[in-house]
């Protein structure tokens, strides 16, 4: 009885494994542009493409993050100064990605460049703590996008927004699940606006990795911190200290076992640039694969549940 369907899933699987095995020829004509390769996933990926023969052009938020990558990579790698932030900015690289690509357009588009540091309940925090983050994680994103589209679709090439699985379950307060829920909806929009024109836009949906943002634990907790002794006393009694340091203990907690295979989230990246049938969403990150983004899944009752049961309680319960 079960035979049949074991082997029809067989080749199913094997099917898919084929198809996603497929891979372009070619590669080392094809330009690609990343945002936020001072460190992180986007120093990674650039080094990764680099090796490959690709053209990568890296924007760095830095100086020192510019050079720092033009040491480790070939003669073929360019770099930019980018705040994805700055409108100006982005209109100065989208100029020079230009000049660099002429006829030739836009392989690859990488909107990686991502702020984090915003980690904390809503009430605790003010609209500039939304606005800081959502410049860099929505905003940053899309108007990088709309400035080199362009170039993207005269190569027919792809686009790579990183979003997180916090893009699909909003688990913490603060600018940055929202950001990334944004991301979503953008790409989302995009994909099918670019599909007459042969472009092809992936989403990539991490769960923790070791970064040098997730690693910065004094930063997250300077930033908690900062934020705590800013509120109102009244605000203050409600919480009471024991959820605030119940809090920090655990975010530190979640960041401490974050992954450190990065790898992960770059071979995605690379899949989604050079595959002849990228994926329309990628998950790295068992975390992602099979937590979050089962959990998104599941009916409201059930993940508010499972996601509220081991929070602090306040002080005023």
């Amino acid at each position: 009885m079960w035979l049949p369907l074991l082997v029809v899933l067989a080749l199913i699987f094997l099917y898919r494994w084929y198809r996603q095995s497929q891979i372009l020829e070619n590669l080392s004509d094809k330009y690609v542009f990343i945002t936020g390769c001072d460190s992180g996933f986007g120093n990674l990926l650039a080094r990764q493409l680099d090796r490959r023969g690709m053209r990568v052009l890296a924007a760095c938020l830095t100086e020192t993050g510019a050079e720092n990558l033009k040491k480790e990579a070939s003669s073929r790698l360019q770099t930019v100064i980018l705040d994805v932030s700055d409108n100006e900015s982005v209109g100065s690289a989208a100029k020079w990605v230009s000049t660099v690509v002429r006829n030739t357009g836009l392989w690859g588009l990488v909107n990686n460049a991502g702020y984090g540091f915003a980690l904390a309940l809503n009430e605790w925090q003010k609209q500039e703590d939304f606005s800081k983050v959502l410049n860099v994680n929505l905003l940053g994103t899309i108007n990088t996008t709309l400035q080199l589209l362009h170039l993207v679709r005269k190569a027919q090439g792809r686009i790579v927004n990183v979003s997180s699985a916090l893009g699909r379950l909003s688990v913490i307060g603060g600018g940055y699940c929202p950001s990334k829920y944004g991301v979503e909806a953008f790409s989302d929009s995009l994909r099918r606006e670019m599909r007459e024109f042969g472009v092809k836009v992936s989403i990539i949906e991490p769960g923790a990795f070791q970064t040098p943002m997730t690693l910065s634990i004094d930063g997250h907790v300077n930033n908690l911190k900062r934020l705590w002794d800013n509120l109102p006393a009244t605000v203050k009694e409600s919480y009471g200290e024991n959820y605030y340091e119940q809090y920090v203990k655990a975010m530190t907690g979640l960041f401490r076992n974050a992954s450190p295979k990065v790898h992960k989230v770059t071979d995605c990246m690379e899949h989604a640039l050079t595959a002849v049938y990228p994926w329309t969403r990628y998950a790295p990150g068992w975390d992602s694969k099979l937590y979050y983004l089962p959990l998104s899944y599941l009916p409201t009752v059930i993940s508010d549940y499972l996601l509220c049961r081991s929070a602090p309680k306040p002080a005023c319960m």
